[in-house]
């Protein structure tokens, strides 16, 4: 038997003295209380594992003693035995065991029979204990494997797998990963602080373990004194590096197979998150490749560009622009190509390349976006797409526009602000030319082109980013990339971006 602490309860010193005696040579540790008032006062300074119980008290009656122990969650879930000389019969046995009691001895009582109850008792409490704490902790196992599950980075599932292990196991825990880049993160503790950490000199073969390491092995948490480490290793594939969950050695029953299972359902995430990183970095590189990274040098227009990927969790867009100079002429555009995947970034490849070639040929702009939408319904024949496209004179300001259904441009010229409107159909479709609108940029206006990611909110309507644009662009700094980026930080906040975002600003020198 484990070592147990017993509370025995009787006014009478004589028969006191002989439960206590036979129970401490029995192993138990034995504490004493000669009322009902004392014993339960007894209970909530001290930890006790088993009460025996006399029925009959100077105080209280013993059976209301038991009946408040077992009603009062103060005083956890403890098993009672009664003992008597006095009430004997069956009605006092039934009252006693009706009112909470989970064994009742009538003496004279034997020695061994009061060990043998004791023990008995103690037996199914602690296996009713083992089997709650287990169906408690896989309710918090399924509830982590949830949070996990559905955290959108790797820092955030290595916290939330932090933060479940604290709810299963009790602090402190050490929850370890690396990235797809191999950067090594470790989550520890609840709230969950996320840093870089690395696991010293371990490594484990593909499956999971659980063993025990010393604290010193995991001193990015301070341990209680004398208390070892439980770490579970779980390694899903032999190119990937290992999970390690650690929690306090103490926390661990044999046989209960939690702290593996956490390693592994984190280990299924993080390589899940792992995959995806890499894709999703992939996709964005991809993305990135496909799109202008050097602005052209233009005597007499400052040019600058903002490209901003969605966020982590969404795939890559087609959003992209267009600066070049073609002869005397600045060529001005951008677009955004329907859909959000790889496939659509090679869309948008395709219409950026064809925008330049027909350009490059002379033709005007209204020219070009015809151009580019026979070209797509001929090789293209399933995708849309926006597309804005101007020429500029850097001399005199002089623009030519024609727009393919994408958002209007905006004008800042002596601090006011205004939309202009070109209108068209959007590419894919079969539809009239886009007709050409001229406008002449003065000395210090400025011109923004921007992708629907800058304004569009699901929960408002599109009026209202257009409204908080211009508000937005009502100054313009000298610096037209601190420009572009303000206007970022003012219409998406710190919010995760949904779409691609794609900015273009230009000025004419005063």
């Amino acid at each position: 038997m484990t070592p147990a602490t017993v509370l025995v309860v009787d006014d009478s010193a004589t028969k006191r003295y002989l439960l206590v005696s036979w129970l401490s040579r029995a192993g138990f540790t034995v504490h004493e209380a000669e009322t009902g008032g004392a014993a339960l006062t007894r209970l909530l300074e001290a930890e006790f594992d088993l009460v025996v119980l006399d029925v009959k008290l100077p105080d209280m009656s013993g059976f209301d003693v038991c009946e408040t122990i077992k009603s009062d969650s103060r005083y956890g879930v403890l098993p009672v035995i009664h003992v008597s000389a006095h009430a004997v019969d069956v009605v006092d046995r039934t009252q006693g065991l009706n009112r909470g009691a989970d064994a009742y001895l009538v003496e004279p009582i034997e020695p061994d029979e009061l060990i043998a109850t004791a023990q008995a008792v103690l037996r199914y409490y602690r296996a009713r204990q083992r089997a709650e704490l287990l169906a408690e902790r896989m309710v918090r196992l399924a509830e982590t494997t949830l949070a996990i599950n559905s955290a959108p980075t790797l820092p955030a599932l290595l916290a939330a797998a932090a933060e479940g292990a604290v709810d299963i196991f009790g602090g402190p825990v050490v929850v370890v990963a690396e990235t797809s880049e191999g950067e090594s993160l470790t989550a520890t503790g609840k709230p969950s602080t996320v840093r870089r950490w690395a696991v010293p000199g371990h490594r484990v073969a593909v499956g999971s373990l659980v063993r025990s390491d010393e604290p010193a092995d995991w001193d990015v948490v301070d341990w209680p004194a004398g208390e070892t480490v439980a770490v579970a290793a779980a390694r899903l594939r032999a190119d990937r590096p290992p999970v390690y969950v650690a929690v306090p050695g103490s926390s661990q029953t044999p046989g209960f197979p939690v702290l593996r299972q956490l390693s592994q359902a984190v280990a299924a995430a993080v390589e899940a998150q792992r995959s995806f990183d890499e894709e999703h970095r992939i996709a964005v590189t991809l993305q990135r490749s496909l799109l202008q990274s050097r602005l052209p040098e233009v005597p007499g227009v400052d040019l600058a560009f903002l490209y901003e990927p969605a966020g982590a969790q969404t795939e890559v867009g087609g959003d992209f622009y267009e600066l070049t100079m073609l002869d005397d002429r600045l060529l001005v555009a951008i677009g955004d190509v329907a859909g959000h995947s790889l496939h659509a970034a090679t869309v948008m490849a395709e219409i950026r390349h064809a925008v330049r070639a027909y350009a490059v040929e002379g033709h005007s702009p209204g020219a070009v976006l015809e151009l580019v939408n026979r070209f797509m319904r001929t090789v293209l024949p399933t995708e849309s797409a926006t597309l804005c496209l101007l020429t500029l004179e850097p001399a005199t300001g002089r623009i030519r526009m024609a727009s393919a259904g994408h958002l209007p441009p905006l004008v800042h010229v002596d601090g006011e602000v205004r939309y202009l409107a070109p209108r068209g159909a959007l590419l894919g479709i079969a539809a009239p030319r886009r007709a050409e609108l001229e406008y002449t940029l003065p000395p210090g206006g400025t011109l923004v082109l921007y992708t629907d990611g800058l304004i569009e909110r699901r929960d408002a309507d599109l009026d209202q980013g257009l409204n908080a644009l211009a508000a937005g662009a009502a100054h313009v700094e000298d610096d037209l990339d601190a420009f572009c980026r303000r206007l970022l930080t003012q219409l998406t906040g710190a919010r995760e971006q949904a779409d691609d975002i794609a900015v273009v600003a230009l000025r004419r020198s005063v």
